[in-house]
């Protein structure tokens, strides 16, 4: 992730929190436990939700001067290996925790549970340039599948917009997440995909400069991305079936932008949540993540959503 990605959160981070304490004694304001908290969080994980619980931690951070939170991108099974390990408090996570891991975590006597802070509306993006609008989930699974040689986007089938130009393919790493849900829900098995594209890691800026600069180009990560950087790429609209559809809060919370739409979630510690420090930031992160959320360009949770990821969290800290 570039500097100016993470100096945008930053400040927005920091905008919400002078907004929270001009608010006053506001009964939706909360605090994060009034400054005399000490010690220090290592989360790991997703570079989809990273900037999330960035936001969220220089937010925590303002009004807790001495708890240092560190955020790392190591991508989501990169983060889960870690947080098994016992290395990390939280994992930050754009898809649900896998049998392996649960079996890692279970032999190394990690308990957790499972907290669902955002709503993902998973973008694939392409030049702006480009004619087309909207693929079916089959005209992805060609461009993208393990078998794939296509190499031109008039080699697409099916499509209705003629495009003579070389595809330039950027995605996220395999230890990624969004790597690993695209792949399951596009080409039918998780890790199935053409090895011949770019891979940019945990960098998903690299697929924003990649596709803007390729008239070919197309890549996929979340939302929130995309929305950084609209001005600079087109979001093409998805065919499950029943029609095309952007992405969007509504489309992702509504279950119309389908495959695409996805919960994502935080993984508190059992042990960790006995500290004081962590138990407040994760209960900070629940009271105040809807309007961070908003504010950095993710999909907040409905009330119902809310509630239950709070009932998670406190049943993992039980």
């Amino acid at each position: 992730m570039t500097i100016s990605k993470w100096l945008m959160v930053i400040a927005s981070a920091s905008v919400l929190a002078v907004g929270i304490a001009a608010c006053g004694d506001d009964d939706e304001s909360t605090t994060g436990g009034g400054g005399d908290l000490s010690g220090s969080i290592r989360i790991d994980g997703s570079s989809t939700v990273a900037p999330l619980t960035a936001a969220v931690a220089e937010q925590f951070e303002a009004e807790n001067s001495g708890v240092k939170v560190t955020v790392g991108t190591s991508g989501t099974g990169g983060g889960f290996e870690k947080f098994c390990a016992g290395e990390t408090a939280i994992s930050d996570a754009s898809r649900a925790i896998e049998p392996e891991e649960v079996e890692a975590c279970e032999k190394a006597g990690i308990g957790y549970e499972e907290v669902r802070v955002a709503t993902d509306a998973l973008t694939v993006v392409v030049n702006p340039d480009n004619p087309v609008n909207c693929l079916t989930v089959d005209q992805l699974s060609a461009i993208w599948g393990p078998d794939s040689d296509l190499s031109n986007w008039s080699q697409v089938p099916g499509l209705n917009e003629e495009f003579d130009e070389d595809l330039a393919l950027y995605g996220p790493g395999t230890d990624s997440g969004t790597f690993d849900y695209f792949t399951e829900e596009i080409n039918g098995e998780e890790g199935a995909s053409r090895k011949d594209y770019n891979n940019v890691g945990e960098n998903d800026n690299t697929t924003v400069t990649g596709v803007e600069g390729s008239p070919g180009g197309i890549g996929y990560f979340g939302y929130s991305f995309y929305e950084e950087n609209e001005e600079a790429l087109k979001a093409l609209e998805v065919d499950s079936g029943k029609g095309c559809v952007a992405p969007s809060p509504e489309t992702a919370q509504d279950g119309t932008y389908v495959p695409l739409s996805r919960p994502l979630f935080i993984y508190p510690s059992a042990d960790a949540l006995k500290q004081a420090e962590v138990q407040a930031f994760v209960d900070y992160y629940l009271d105040n993540v809807n309007s961070i959320a908003e504010a950095v360009g993710f999909i907040p949770l409905t009330e119902e959503q809310l509630a239950t990821s709070k009932d998670a969290a406190k049943k993992a800290g039980a």
